[in-house]
């Protein structure tokens, strides 16, 4: 069975993840909700974009961030608030593993059984994807993407 590998990718409100990959043919694994993708640019290239597309750049929205909330490292991005789309990353984005996780396709998080070292993300389709972050870290992140969304959220109300 062959893999078609894209070129690019365009995150939209169907993306729950972007995974790291060490391939000679792509560098990012890309879950839908109903597929998984198979792309040649890094997940920073396709976050960075992404911004792009809503409008900003991921250096800015990282730098509001800081800026509006408490977090500064493995800082939480508003990719494109207008449609809903925000996302974290899993560890350090300047490290090759990490992950970014689309948080409103988060069901829940849970430690694994063999170790409280690592987690499992279960996603509102059902799908299931093991990290190697710990359980408290990948809540930790749920918590900051939720205070960058009211953060986005407050400001919006306040300019209405």
């Amino acid at each position: 069975m062959t893999t078609e590998i894209l070129t690019n990718y365009t995150v939209s409100t169907s993306t729950m993840a972007i995974l790291a990959a060490a391939n000679m043919d792509y560098h990012s694994i890309v879950l839908e909700i109903r597929e998984k993708l198979y792309v040649k640019k890094t997940p920073l290239q396709l976050i960075k974009q992404a911004c792009l597309d809503g409008y900003s750049t991921y250096e800015g929205r990282r730098i509001a961030m800081m800026y509006n909330t408490s977090s500064r490292k493995k800082v939480p991005i508003p990719i494109n608030p207008e449609l809903q789309i925000f996302a974290f990353p899993t560890m350090s984005p300047s490290q090759f593993e990490c992950h970014w996780i689309f948080y409103s396709h988060v069901h829940c998080i849970k430690p694994t059984t063999q170790q409280l070292s690592q987690s499992i993300i279960t996603f509102k389709n059902e799908e299931q994807l093991a990290l190697k972050e710990s359980y408290y870290v990948m809540e930790k992140q749920m918590y900051r993407t939720a205070t960058c969304m009211l953060a986005f959220t407050h400001q919006t109300k306040q300019t209405s």
